[in-house]
C-alpha cells in the first residue's frame, strides 16, 4: 500500500534528521535501515550509486514492505526523470536530486510523490515552488551560505520549508545554529552513518548515533 505524500512530509519533518546513505550488499543495507529506524529516523534516503542499483532498490523495498511497512525508503542522486521512473516503480516513497530538474518533479506530482530537489539560489527555490515542491534540498548546504543563507531567505519567504545536506553535523551545537536559522529537517550522510561503522558491523552504534541526532533536533525544538 502507497504511503501518502503527506505523511512523508509530516515524517521527515518530525524526525528532522534524514540519514542517507548507500551500500551495495542488500543484506549490509538493510541492516544500516533497520538500524536508522530503531534509532528514530523511519524516512531514509538510499542514493543511486553504482550498477544495477535499482534492482537493488526494488529488492530492499520489497523486503522492507513484508518486514517492516513503516519504514519510509527514498531514492536520491537521481537526475532524470527516467531514472525517477524506474524507482517509483520499485515503491520508492520521496526522491531526491542534487539540483531542480523539473521534468523529475512533473513525474512524482504525477504519482503524488514527494520531491525534494537540490536548490543552491533563491531562483533554485522559488522555481521549486512553483513546480509544486513542499520542502526544498539546501544543497551543497555548507557551500551555499549555511545557515545564513536560510536565514535570508525566511526573511521575505517565511513558508519556505528547507531541509540542507552537506554541512550539518550530527551534534547539538550544530543542529541548534541550523535549525535556528529555520529549517524543518536536514540529510545527513557518512557523519552519521559512518563508514567505520557500517564495516564493523555496528548496527548498535549506527542506532545509537542516529537516535542521539533525532534526540538533539527534539531537544532544540523543545527549548525554543
Amino acid at each position: 500500500m502507497p504511503i501518502a505524500r503527506t505523511q512523508v512530509l509530516t515524517a521527515l519533518e518530525a524526525q528532522g534528521v534524514c540519514p542517507v546513505f548507500y551500500n551495495p550488499d542488500p543484506e549490509v543495507a538493510m541492516n544500516v535501515i533497520r538500524a536508522c529506524a530503531r534509532g528514530g529516523a523511519k524516512a531514509i534516503e538510499f542514493t543511486n550509486r553504482g550498477d544495477f542499483a535499482v534492482d537493488l532498490f526494488g529488492d530492499i523495498a520489497r523486503e522492507l514492505g513484508r518486514t517492516d511497512p513503516d519504514v519510509i525508503l527514498g531514492i536520491g542522486s537521481v537526475i532524470d526523470a527516467g531514472t525517477a521512473s524506474l524507482y517509483l516503480n520499485r515503491a520508492a516513497r520521496f526522491v531526491v536530486s542534487p539540483a531542480l530538474v523539473p521534468e523529475v518533479a512533473v513525474v512524482c506530482n504525477k504519482r503524488m510523490v514527494a520531491y525534494f530537489p537540490g536548490c543552491g539560489s533563491v531562483r533554485d527555490i522559488v522555481e521549486a515552488q512553483a513546480l509544486g515542491v513542499d520542502i526544498v534540498k539546501l544543497f551543497p548546504g555548507a557551500s551555499v551560505g549555511g545557515p545564513d543563507f536560510v536565514k535570508a531567505v525566511m526573511g521575505p519567504m517565511p513558508w519556505t520549508k528547507i531541509m540542507p545536506t552537506g554541512g550539518v553535523d550530527p551534534d547539538p551545537a550544530s543542529i541548534a545554529k541550523w535549525f535556528g536559522a529555520g529549517i524543518v529537517a536536514t540529510g545527513m550522510g557518512s557523519k552519521l552513518v559512518t563508514d567505520a561503522a557500517v564495516k564493523a558491523g555496528d548496527w548498535a552504534g549506527i542506532e545509537a548515533s542516529v537516535r542521539a541526532a533525532v534526540e538533539a533536533v527534539a531537544a532544540f525544538r523543545a527549548g525554543q
